[in-house]
């Protein structure tokens, strides 16, 4: 007799995605692989649940990556009096996700987005980064053609 499928919560699953996709991108900016999609399927292979329930994380990962150059200029037109060098990696790994998803993922409300980097921030980052990230992807939700609460197709 096949046992019921467990009923995921899709909110603490997308959380679960986000952490993944932010160790990701701190790993790969650490060390950057030479083949990417073996870099993701071995890191995804590697998390305690099974891979299709990462498959969101290996979308945002791709995606945030792939559009890396414009998400950097975004995030260097929005940090004031700050070199990106300096900006600590975790920071830029949240921030990568988040403008990312701001820009990209018209699924996602922005605000959504803005909060989870803010959570995200608190477990992974030092206190005084939650302002940091706050001020820059504040600037972003104004330069945004959609409405914050709202996913649109």
């Amino acid at each position: 007799m096949d046992q019921p499928k467990q009923k995921v919560n899709k909110r603490s699953q997308r959380r679960d995605n986000r952490t993944c996709v932010i160790q990701f991108l701190y790993q790969w900016e650490l060390n950057k692989p030479e083949e990417l999609a073996d870099a993701v399927c071995t890191f995804l292979e590697g998390q305690e649940k099974p891979r299709d329930y990462y498959s969101f994380a290996e979308e945002l990962i791709y995606g945030a990556i792939e559009n890396r150059s414009e998400i950097d200029a975004q995030i260097q037109a929005h940090a004031n009096n700050w070199k990106f060098e300096r900006i600590a990696k975790v920071d830029l790994a949240i921030l990568r996700l988040a403008i990312h998803e701001l820009l990209h993922r018209k699924d996602i409300p922005p605000i959504v987005s803005i909060n989870e980097a803010i959570d995200l921030s608190k477990v992974f980052s030092n206190p005084d980064s939650k302002r940091f990230i706050n001020g820059i992807l504040d600037k972003m939700k104004d330069q945004i053609n959609r409405p914050l609460r709202k996913a649109t197709d």
